[in-house]
């Protein structure tokens, strides 16, 4: 999920092309860097639904997660938008940047952000489990991708389970 979501630095990189490659090679591999992480995860949710992968959630306390989107224009995209690949140093600085970068959306639970589902007006929140004296109650955050503008506590929700921490609604 996380390099699906750094799909349009690729595509941006695609377009600038470098001066150390040749031109059809570093176009190819930005490409599939933008499109395979993309494909695998509309398989995943395809692959999700296809095996009827349900849970249903409780919601808790919700935390909208919008103002994350500038979070991921600044970390990602305008940083690498002006760099230039012009020798090998180059080459590794940038590597190790998107490498700091993965680790740090992985980290930090934002590994769910892609345009992709912003295209499609789906919504991010991260929910805290409810507040009960059940000890088999789930005790962690997860996240959920809807269409919903809100979520109320205490609301049951149907959802395709994306991974372990990540949740996308089923429509009704």
């Amino acid at each position: 999920m996380v390099l699906s979501s750094l799909a349009p630095l690729f595509v941006l990189m695609a377009i600038r092309g470098n001066c150390l490659f040749p031109e059809e090679y570093f176009v190819a591999a930005c490409l599939a860097l933008a499109i395979l992480p993309s494909m695998f995860l509309w398989w995943r949710v395809r692959n999700a639904r296809m095996q009827n992968d349900i849970r249903t959630l409780v919601t808790g306390p919700t935390e909208d997660h919008r103002g994350h989107v500038l979070v991921y224009l600044f970390a990602t995209l305008l940083p690498f938008y002006r760099e230039e690949i012009g020798n090998y140093r180059d080459l590794l600085a940038m590597c190790a940047a998107l490498g700091l970068i993965v680790f740090l959306f992985w980290r930090l639970n934002l590994h769910y952000l892609n345009l992709f589902f912003a295209i499609a007006r789906y919504q991010v929140f991260t929910v805290s489990p409810p507040e009960d004296e059940n000890p088999y109650t789930g005790q962690e955050s997860f996240v959920l991708i809807t269409r919903r503008r809100q979520l109320r506590e205490g609301e049951q929700l149907v959802a395709f389970r994306l991974s372990d921490t990540v949740y996308l609604e089923r429509q009704p």
